[in-house]
């Protein structure tokens, strides 16, 4: 953990298995183990034992948990309407075949989703999956906040799901705000996935920039603010530098065209990538190809031999502006998922009335540099595919 802004801001790198400084894993159930009267957990996948009985401990305390979920990790694999029938074992019988598919052991990939869920609906927690016919890609917990805060209101959010693979296997980060108004950003798009206002269905207020010890942080929500742009206005004020890494960075995106475009005109790009990702033909990097645009993906050796994703969603521009949250570069994420960003810093002296302290804002930024720089380290260039 690192510890920005007079403690209103915490940044957090994992896993500690790939060589990164923090167990996400600790941090998130810690967090939630810190509630005192709510929690709203807004999260894509949940499979995490260690966070699951973070969150059942939290309710058998009094405290009021409510989950929301992408209901694609909580469906059986059935396919068909009715379902296809299952083929019976050797000694089954058709009837046998079915009663065991609808009653007997959980053998898929999702059991463990299915068992946390069934752990948390009979622990009095409200469970709501989600409506968007795209993804629900959400990734944060909304902590002791109801229109007012007290001294344990906190926001968690970031890069990681709350899996065992992108606690344990995968490269994530999760930062905490400590601020009334970040919270209030984020108790509204709680209160809109209350009223069943997933992906498009509403459009939230024009996003504000809050100051937090000087340091300004701005938050919006896809499809609602258009993250994309905001990403590119945040690289267009930049004068020297980009660093970034990112999960999904895809060829429908307009983030492509920005860096070829500030690339063109004298910045220096510098990105690590998914390997799996990358590999598609619908990712972006073929032609993001100029003499100051590197890009790179992890080896699988090393502190990388165990490797699964690399699954940040992570800008740093200039060392002074951190561009983080659940948003990959694509514009099915821009347009018609439900995800958030948070903008924290500004490379210039005022933003929005807020007097910018640059130290306190250049530290979280090289901060986050450091974690992507030590992940090209262990990199090799990617090459186009011929």
């Amino acid at each position: 953990m690192t510890v920005f802004a007079s403690g209103k801001i915490e940044a957090f790198v994992g896993p500690t298995e790939l060589g990164a400084a923090d167990d996400l894993e600790t941090v998130i159930g810690e967090f939630i183990a810190g509630a005192r009267s709510t929690l709203a957990v807004a999260v894509q996948e949940l499979d995490n034992p260690v966070i699951a009985q973070a969150l059942l401990d939290a309710s058998w305390r009094g405290v009021k948990v409510e989950l929301f979920l992408e209901q694609d990790y909580l469906r059986s694999p059935l396919s068909g309407t009715p379902p296809t029938l299952p083929v019976p074992r050797p000694g089954e019988t058709p009837e046998d075949a079915l009663r065991r598919v609808q009653w007997g052991d959980d053998e898929t990939e999702l059991a463990e989703n299915r068992r946390i869920l069934a752990a948390l609906l009979r622990s009095d927690v409200q469970v709501r999956g989600d409506y968007n016919p795209r993804i629900f890609h959400q990734k944060f917990v909304l902590r002791d906040y109801e229109g007012t805060a007290t001294p344990t209101s906190a926001l968690l959010s970031g890069s990681a799901n709350f899996t065992v693979t992108d606690c344990h296997q995968n490269l994530n980060h999760v930062f905490v705000f400590r601020n009334a108004f970040v919270c209030r950003q984020y108790a509204t798009e709680v209160e809109q996935l209350r009223r069943g206002s997933f992906g498009r269905g509403l459009h939230g207020d024009v996003p504000k920039t809050y100051d937090l010890a000087g340091v300004p942080v701005k938050v919006l929500f896809a499809p609602d603010h258009t993250p994309e742009l905001e990403i590119m206005k945040q690289m267009l004020k930049g004068t020297e530098e980009i660093t970034f890494a990112i999960f999904t960075f895809a060829g429908s995106s307009g983030i492509d065209d920005a860096m070829l475009a500030l690339a063109r005109g004298g910045m220096k790009i510098r990105g690590v990538l998914d390997r799996g990702q990358a590999a598609h033909d619908w990712a972006a990097p073929p032609w993001l190809v100029h003499e100051n645009i590197e890009l790179f993906v992890p080896r699988r050796d090393g502190p990388f031999a165990h490797l699964r994703k690399l699954h940040h969603k992570l800008m740093v521009i200039d060392e002074q502006v951190v561009v983080a949250g659940s948003f990959n570069y694509t514009a099915p994420a821009n347009e018609y998922n439900d995800e958030n960003i948070f903008v924290v810093g500004s490379v210039h002296d005022e933003v929005e009335g807020i007097e910018v302290a640059h130290d306190p804002g250049g530290d979280i930024a090289r901060h986050m540099k450091a974690e992507v720089e030590r992940i090209i380290a262990h990199s090799e260039p990617w090459t186009p595919r011929a």
